[in-house]
C-alpha cells in the first residue's frame, strides 16, 4: 500500500477542485490509498501526513505567492523539518490563479523549495507544453507549459467549475505519476 497525501488551501474553491483531480490520478495506481488534507487541518491530521509516502503541496497563488493560509501550514511543519520527519518522502506541487501567467512559477518554486527544506524528492511534470503551436488547443494537457508541477487557471468571474477539464487532466496525471513514483521509491 501506497500512502498520498494532498496537502492544499483553496480560498474560493478553484484549488479544491485541482487538488480532487490530483487525487483521482494518483487514485488510479494500484494499492495507493490517497487523502486530501486542507491546510487548516494539518495539525489534526499530522499522522496522515507523517505516514504517507508522498506529500502533494497545492496552493492558490495569491500576489505572487503561496496563500498565507499555506504559509500558515509551511511553518507549522518546523518542527517535522528540524526531526526530519519527510526527508525521503516523494514531493510535487500544484498552484490555481486568474491569470494564464499569474506569477505560478514563483509558487511551484517556493514549494520545491519548502520540499527540499524537508529533504523531500520533488517529482515534477513530465509533459511537454501543449497547446503551444498552430495544432495546438486550449484542450491540451499541460496548456500552461510548466515542468515544475501543475499549473491551472480559472477566470475571475467562475466559481470552481471555472477550472478547465485540460487542467484537471493535468492534474490526475500529476498525481498517477507521483503515486507511480512513490511505489517505485518506496519498495
Amino acid at each position: 500500500m501506497t500512502s498520498i497525501a494532498i496537502v492544499f488551501h483553496s480560498g474560493y474553491g478553484h484549488t479544491q477542485v485541482v487538488a480532487e483531480a490530483v487525487a483521482a490520478g494518483a487514485a488510479q495506481v494500484p494499492g495507493a490509498q490517497v487523502h486530501l488534507v486542507p491546510a487548516d487541518q494539518a495539525e489534526a491530521k499530522a499522522d496522515v501526513l507523517n505516514g504517507a509516502d508522498a506529500i502533494i503541496f497545492g496552493s492558490p497563488t495569491y500576489m505572487g505567492s503561496a496563500s498565507a493560509k499555506f504559509k500558515e501550514f509551511m511553518e507549522w511543519s518546523s518542527k517535522t523539518w528540524y526531526g526530519r520527519g519527510w526527508a525521503d518522502k516523494v514531493a510535487a506541487g500544484f498552484t490555481v490563479s486568474a491569470s494564464q501567467s499569474g506569477d505560478k512559477l514563483a509558487v511551484l518554486q517556493q514549494l520545491s523549495v519548502f520540499a527540499a527544506q524537508h529533504g523531500m524528492i520533488w517529482v515534477g511534470l513530465d509533459l511537454l507544453p501543449g497547446n503551444n503551436n498552430s495544432k495546438g488547443s486550449v484542450e491540451d494537457l499541460n496548456r500552461l507549459g510548466s515542468f515544475l508541477g501543475v499549473m491551472a487557471q480559472a477566470n475571475a468571474d467562475q466559481g470552481p467549475e471555472g477550472v478547465t477539464e485540460a487542467d484537471k487532466k493535468t492534474a490526475a496525471h500529476l498525481g498517477k505519476r507521483v503515486a507511480e513514483a512513490a511505489a517505485r521509491w518506496t519498495k
